[in-house]
Order: structure tokens, then C-alpha cells, then sequence
């Protein structure tokens, strides 16, 4: 008995630590750019789990001050907006940014994704092309 309750408690506290280090990374987001729920994921240590950012995003308070509307899904479309009401109020701040679309709730991941490490490190442009090799980005 013992052993579940202290699973149960290191289960609680492992959520907890997964919520609080969504939080800072969502934090962390510059203006002007967007990251997926999976980006997020991979960047706390834990792939295949985009899902649960999402549903730590979704329990936040309505008045966090946190740029939520700077995350999007794999493809880029805007699948938080209904958060706010609609999509628009999303796409609305995120146009306010300066965040470039593909069309009308789809974001161009191509000029405004942001990945953790951009602001540590960016390969000169002439290592790009290597760059996007080794991480496996299609540019075309």
C-alpha cells in the first residue's frame, strides 16, 4: 500500500514539474514567432506527449499573462483559438505580431517557427543547408 501512495505522489509531483516547465517555455517565446505543442514536448524531455501541453495550456487560468496564442499545432493551425472565443482573437495577436499566415487560421512555420535553441546558437547561413540536413527539415 505504501508503494502506491508513493507512486501516486511521484506521479502528482512529475505532472506538476511537466506543468511548470510548459509554463516557462510558453514564457520563453519571442514575439513574433510560434511553437507547436510537440516543439514544447521534445524541448521538457518529453516526445509524444503534445497532447498533455495542450492540456496544460488549456487549465491555466483565463488571466495568465502567458503568451499562449504563440502556440500552435504541428501544422500551424491556430487549434488553441477557441480558448479565447475564436480563432480570430488568436489569429488577431498573432497578426499584431507580425506572425506571417499561410491562409486563414495556418500559420507560416517556415518564417516564424521558433525552436528553444534560437536563441542560443544559429548556424551562419551558409551551415543552413547542413543544419536543416542533420534536423531532418524539408525546406522545399
Amino acid at each position: 500500500m505504501r508503494f502506491e501512495i508513493d507512486k501516486a505522489l511521484d506521479d502528482v509531483n512529475s505532472s506538476k514539474n511537466f506543468a511548470d516547465q510548459v509554463r516557462n517555455m510558453v514564457a520563453r517565446i519571442p514575439r513574433g514567432k510560434v511553437i507547436t505543442y510537440g516543439d514544447i514536448a521534445l524541448a521538457v524531455g518529453a516526445p509524444r506527449n503534445a497532447r498533455r501541453v495542450g492540456w496544460v495550456l488549456n487549465g491555466l487560468p483565463s488571466d495568465n499573462d502567458l503568451p499562449c496564442h504563440r502556440v500552435v499545432n504541428r501544422n500551424g493551425y491556430l487549434s488553441g483559438g477557441w480558448n479565447w472565443g475564436h480563432p480570430d482573437i488568436m489569429k488577431n495577436l498573432l497578426l499584431d505580431e507580425k506572425v506571417p499566415f499561410k491562409d486563414e487560421y495556418t500559420v507560416d512555420l517556415e518564417k516564424c517557427r521558433w525552436f528553444p535553441d534560437d536563441d542560443d546558437d544559429l548556424p551562419a547561413a551558409d551551415e543552413m543547408d547542413d543544419f536543416d540536413f542533420i534536423a531532418g527539415v524539408d525546406r522545399d
